[in-house]
């Protein structure tokens, strides 16, 4: 979003929202790791003291910027095309999100970040329709099995990280061919997956 637009949200008084979109730009420019309330207080132009108004601290701004990333993966997810059968929706499923982590990487990384064990229950709202889009497809291919959906949505799962996890390493390249080709290796280990789930216990 452009910083006149951002601005003029925070004008008509929507400051909340537009310190979520400055931390979601000085994020995706340098990571989390250096990001500050103080920093987004500056891009923003207004006083440092302004975003406690709405937010406790950094973490609680961070969880903000994840549930919107998590909102926005889960318009990628959808909006990739598939077939009606489950298996094609499946692998839809993970050339959406692996494509959405090749382009939106610092953002993407704080998502995984910020999803723990314990759990943030605004993030876990804003995560669970990706969960489903797994899960669904997942459980029509295993016959309605509870435990084989289990087993093959989170091999799926993890196929779907690893191969994100190996494009951000560079291991596919760089540019958007590597994207592409980690997309369709992504969809091929996917439907290898699907062919070989009696075997995933």
């Amino acid at each position: 979003m452009p910083r006149t637009a951002r601005r003029d949200r925070y004008h008509h008084g929507d400051l909340r929202a537009a310190l979520i979109d400055t931390a979601m730009e000085l994020i995706a420019e340098q990571g989390a790791q250096g990001f500050s309330l103080a920093e987004a207080s500056r891009r923003l132009g207004v006083a440092v003291s302004a975003p406690y108004r709405h937010f406790a601290d950094r973490d609680e701004l961070l969880v903000a910027v994840g549930v919107r990333t998590g909102e926005l993966l889960v318009a990628a997810v959808t909006a990739e095309r598939g077939g009606d059968a489950p298996e094609e929706r499946l692998v839809a499923v993970v050339r959406g999100y692996v494509r959405f982590a090749a382009r939106h990487r610092a953002l993407f990384e704080t998502l995984l970040n910020l999803i723990t064990p314990e759990g943030e229950p605004e993030l876990d709202r804003a995560m669970r329709p990706v969960k489903a889009a797994f899960h669904d497809a997942a459980t029509a291919l295993s016959g309605g099995d509870p435990a084989a959906a289990q087993a093959l949505g989170m091999a799926v799962i993890a196929t779907a990280d690893g191969h994100a996890g190996l494009l951000h390493r560079g291991t596919f390249g760089t540019g958007e061919e590597a994207v592409e080709t980690a997309v369709r290796q992504a969809a091929a280990a996917t439907r290898a997956l699907v062919a070989g789930r009696a075997a995933l216990g």
